[in-house]
């Protein structure tokens, strides 16, 4: 479809199961406005801990009618239209703050599993081809059920054998189940499309993440909303908004994003590894992440990097595709316009350095009360973060190599962070950066660079504000941080800036009104840096 507006004129649609609302596929210039989008019955489910015993450690569940369940062999499965889920995947929210609750990672996730006294079955068969532990028939492998629930009356059930710290009473405990199943219904699916405009869209839940976007341009979201409704506490399963190999502009501007399961948004590439070198011209590239089964990384002409992360974060050679030649989910033939180089080798990774966003820009948003990150970024580009809010469980921004798990390519280069208000993120317990340049690599190369993070404001429970690494390049200018003692600090982090193996770092202007015993930490592979 071409030029396509879709007008809800102020509707809401209400699904059911497992489907995708919206479904944008190889289309030109479409646009989606004044329509608010959510499911009957939910993909998650929400229980309150009315009881625990610390000495036997149990923990008592009541179950609201509209989260029907049922017990079979001791494990407890919520049952949705045709669909259904275990405890899974679970975390505490405060009802109270409608939130992620304060220093959620000290009892969740729920212990679900034992790992088997004989693990000789994980390496009983031996595999022609590399394959990704994380996979659900891999990850069940020497492993069995280790709670166990029992109902004490209809609506209420007890839980045994949870190994870490048993939840307080009047929290709530939301569960989704399982991660190879629980994001299989996106409100929002765009794929191979140039040019989508959402105004004024509401999502207020989906099985999955609110709007995914894979090799698809020029994306503009205004006042796109992903907030819950019905008095749940959750949105969206997974993330607000994700973007995948998509160039051109990317924009979200005053939107909302609440509650949900996951980041607000992620912007990344994808790495593919090298299988096969099968001809001077071609090679057989593999998947890394079995949830990306079917992504295809790019189209003729596109600019591919050859990386090998030992040795530089960057491409050490490129090549512009000439065809893709898809022959199963997990496997692609890819052949190039010119001839290989004789330093390719299997096991290098290649990243589509034309599928990344020309501009991103974040502007005027508000990401509050989720699970995980505010945005995950890695877009080599230029990218503009201005004028939002966030208070968010883990870091509010993460800016990252990633190729050991998720295998989502970009390094953070030509960012601006400027005028934006940071409300006592990280507060589910991890000790990190409210803003983090990482990289899950351990070598001192250089990852990131031209990084201005200025006029903003850092009010924040905890000691830790900055985590830079692999950054050649970054101002920290005219900030302020203060102390909100909204909560008890979680850690004795001594310094409110770490940096390692990182260069031309300034400080200018700040302004420092918390107590962290040091304001900047350095490593030993660097001179000491002086905060101003």
């Amino acid at each position: 479809m071409s030029n396509l507006t879709v007008d809800g004129q102020g509707s809401t649609f209400v699904f059911h199961g497992k489907m995708i609302p919206f479904l944008i596929d190889g289309s030109t210039n479409i646009s989606i406005q004044d329509v608010s989008i959510d499911w009957e019955v939910p993909f998650h489910s929400e229980a309150l801990i009315v009881a625990n015993d610390l000495e036997n450690k149990t923990f008592d569940l009541k179950i609201a009618k509209e989260y029907p369940y049922e017990i079979r062999n001791g494990q407890l499965y919520f049952i949705k239209e045709s669909y259904e889920h275990n405890l899974g995947q679970a975390i505490l929210y405060d009802p109270e703050r409608r939130a992620i609750a304060y220093n959620t990672e000290d009892y969740t996730p729920l212990t679900i599993y034992n790992n088997l006294p004989n693990k000789n079955t994980k390496t009983a068969v031996a595999y022609k081809y590399k394959v990704d532990s994380h996979d659900p028939v891999q990850n069940r492998i020497a492993r069995e059920y280790a709670l166990r629930v029992e109902e004490l009356e209809p609506g209420l059930v007890r839980v045994y054998n949870h190994r870490k710290k048993i939840p307080p009473v009047g929290k709530v405990l939301v569960c989704k189940g399982e991660q190879h199943a629980n994001r299989l219904a996106p409100a929002i699916r765009i794929t191979d499309t140039n040019g989508f405009n959402a105004k004024n869209v509401k999502v207020h839940h989906a099985g999955g993440m609110g709007l995914i976007a894979e090799n698809s341009s020029d994306l503009i979201l205004d006042r796109f909303d992903v907030t819950p409704s019905r008095g749940r506490m959750v949105s969206t399963t997974a993330d607000a908004t994700h973007f995948v190999g998509c160039r051109g502009r990317i924009e979200l501007k005053k939107c909302i994003f609440k509650n949900q399961l996951d980041d607000a948004t992620n912007v990344h590439g994808t790495y593919q590894e090298v299988v096969d070198v099968i001809d001077e011209f071609t090679i057989g590239v593999r998947m890394g992440h079995y949830q990306q089964q079917g992504f295809v990384i790019g189209k003729p002409k596109d600019k591919v990097g050859l990386v090998r992360l030992k040795n530089s974060f960057f491409p050490y050679d490129s090549l512009t595709i000439k065809s893709v030649q898809k022959l199963n989910s997990r496997y692609q033939k890819i052949t190039f316009n010119e001839s290989l180089p004789a330093s390719l080798e299997s096991g290098d990774l290649i990243e589509n350095l034309t599928a990344y966003p020309e501009m991103l820009l974040v502007e005027d948003c508000i990401i509050s009360n989720n699970r995980a990150r505010g945005l995950l970024l890695s877009s080599p580009n230029k990218t503009i973060l201005r004028n939002n809010f966030f208070s968010t469980e883990m870091e509010a921004l993460l800016i990252p190599v990633e190729s050991g798990h998720w295998f989502e390519s970009g390094n953070g280069a030509n960012i601006s962070i400027v005028d934006n208000t940071f409300q006592d993120c990280n507060h589910s317990g991890y000790n990190r950066g409210v803003i983090r340049l990482v990289t899950d690599d351990d070598n001192k190369n250089i990852a990131f660079n031209n990084i201005d993070i200025r006029g903003n404001t850092f009010n924040h429970f905890d000691n830790l504000i900055l985590e830079i690494a692999n950054t050649d390049g970054l101002v920290f200018q005219e900030n302020t941080i203060s102390n909100s003692n909204t909560f008890p600090k979680l850690h004795q982090q001594k310094s409110a800036i770490k940096i390692k193996s990182s260069k031309n770092i300034e400080f200018r202007k700040n302004q420092y009104n918390g107590d962290a015993p040091t304001l900047v930490e350095v490593e030993d592979d660097m001179q000491s840096v002086e905060f101003n």
